[in-house]
């Protein structure tokens, strides 16, 4: 029995024995109360059905039912530029042209050095070897030459065409052209006309010589017939004849340097001319440029 006269093992209200809690608390309520939530969950009971009716569906968007839809539209649009590539220009300038030139000459120099002094040795093997004081010989060794002359001419524009695309040109490279008579007859046909050119005081042969400087490239890179290539040679410059008048007046006095040099300089001087020649062309014409 504790002080007071209170015996803990007596009392109902407290079985265990303990003493009741000090402070006048009330008891806890005693009764079927629900067991605590689990989780923050309502406990199960038997809540009323959700509410039923037409209602209309959930919004389904602007999307048309699915089907056999036609392709997507084709066309011929260009392709995405590759990496490194440079974009194609656009517009002719002298300063391009030139810096173009010898940029492509320095990163194959020795190869076009090579190819030049090649042609240079074998035009005077055959003008020292075929001379002749018989007319005919004469005539004949003169056609000879002059032919020969036209396919090393050829031989630099197709080795120059390979620049312009990216290709460095071996020795091998700059004869691959198939088109040998229409080179040859093309070649004649501006002899021709710059011959009587010239001998119409001399600035009418300036004209021709001018305005057919790219009948190479055309019958080379494009496959043109002799006087297709002549005409279109003359409609491409003159499309932009002052620019272009202004580089060849560049590129001519280039070689004058080049051959005040003990003509050793023309080993340099020549290649650069006709790489920048051939990347006028094709800038020109719209071509591709590497």
């Amino acid at each position: 029995m504790t002080s007071g006269g209170y015996d803990p093992d007596k009392d109902p209200q407290n079985p265990g024995g303990y003493p009741p809690p000090q402070g006048g608390y009330p008891p806890p309520p005693q009764g079927n109360y629900p067991p605590p939530q689990q989780g923050g969950y309502p406990p199960p009971g038997n809540y009323p059905p959700p509410p039923q009716g037409n209602y209309p569906p959930p919004p389904q968007g602007n999307y048309p039912p699915p089907g056999n839809y036609p392709p997507p539209p084709q066309g011929n649009y260009p392709p995405p530029p590759s990496f490194g590539e440079s974009p194609m220009p656009t517009q002719l300038s002298v300063g391009s042209a030139i810096g173009y030139g010898f940029e492509k000459f320095k990163q194959n120099a020795l190869v076009w050095i090579g190819i030049v002094l090649i042609a240079a040795i074998i035009q005077g093997v055959l003008n020292f070897v075929l001379t002749s004081d018989n007319f005919v010989l004469s005539l004949i060794f003169s056609v000879i030459v002059g032919v020969v002359a036209l396919l090393i001419q050829a031989a630099l524009v197709r080795g120059a065409l390979h620049e312009v695309d990216g290709i460095k040109p071996a020795f091998g490279s700059f004869f691959q052209f198939n088109n040998v008579f229409a080179i040859v007859i093309a070649g004649v046909l501006v002899g021709i006309a710059t011959g009587i050119g010239y001998i119409l005081l001399v600035i009418p042969g300036l004209v021709v010589t001018f305005f057919t400087w790219w009948t190479f490239q055309f019958v080379i890179d494009r496959g043109d017939e002799p006087i297709p290539a002549i005409k279109a040679s003359a409609k491409a410059i003159a499309s932009n004849g002052g620019t272009i008048f202004v580089l060849a007046l560049a590129l001519f006095g280039l070689n004058i340097v080049g051959a005040i040099l003990l003509g050793i300089g023309l080993l340099v001087t020549i290649p650069i001319t006709i790489i920048a020649g051939t990347y006028a062309y094709r800038v020109t014409v719209g071509g591709r440029v590497a």
